[in-house]
């Protein structure tokens, strides 16, 4: 079914920049790496751009809202999942002044760095097993084709999934800049991240 390539298709793209970011992290602690605070930023701008500005709601106004028609059970999950949503600006804000604080070279920012971007992916991480576990099998269960169609639809409405959410913004250009630039063996390393 199209509507759920398209929503695993979005998480894996979210839990490969969360692992590029937990490794970069690990091999700066270990002496192995030098920090790219660009590309940090770029990360940090993609988890909000992308998640939180795009993902999110569209899963909100298509998936749960069509789901909550079809069915009580899941209620409390979804209601969760929607507060964790609504949640997606305080996260993003503590983690860039933990970038910020990192890269401004304040005593101890690795380590609040490292401690803020673990609390964010040890989130997202349930958030995603959650919606996987129990809300996308109340959805093969309940859901009719015309219900996928219009799940589809609606997440095909950004044209790719790494379309942008404001203009002159292409996903798909800023992953690839990400995986160019990040190291091996998560990227290919070739050079700092760099913007048009």
């Amino acid at each position: 079914m199209e509507a759920l390539r398209i929503i695993e298709d979005e998480h894996q793209s979210l839990a490969a920049i969360l692992h590029a970011i937990r490794y970069m992290l690990k091999e700066i602690a270990a002496g192995n790496l030098q920090p790219d605070f660009r590309l940090l930023r770029a990360m940090v701008h993609y988890l909000d751009a992308y998640p939180e500005r795009l993902h999110h709601p569209k899963e909100d106004q298509y998936l749960f809202a069509r789901l909550k028609q079809r069915t009580k059970e899941g209620a409390d999950a979804m209601a969760r999942l929607e507060q964790e949503h609504a949640g997606g600006e305080a996260r993003i804000k503590a983690l860039e002044a933990a970038l910020h604080q990192y890269a401004s070279g304040e005593r101890d920012g690795y380590e609040a760095f490292a401690r803020a971007f673990e609390n964010f992916a040890e989130f997202y991480r349930n958030h995603m097993l959650l919606e996987e576990r129990e809300i996308l099998p109340l959805a093969r269960k309940h859901f009719t084709d015309e219900d996928w169609e219009a799940v589809a639809a609606g997440f095909r409405s950004n044209a790719d999934p790494m379309g942008g959410t404001r203009e002159g913004e292409n996903f798909q250009r800023i992953f690839s800049r990400l995986v160019e630039a990040a190291p091996p063996p998560i990227g290919l390393g070739a050079g700092p991240y760099r913007e048009d």
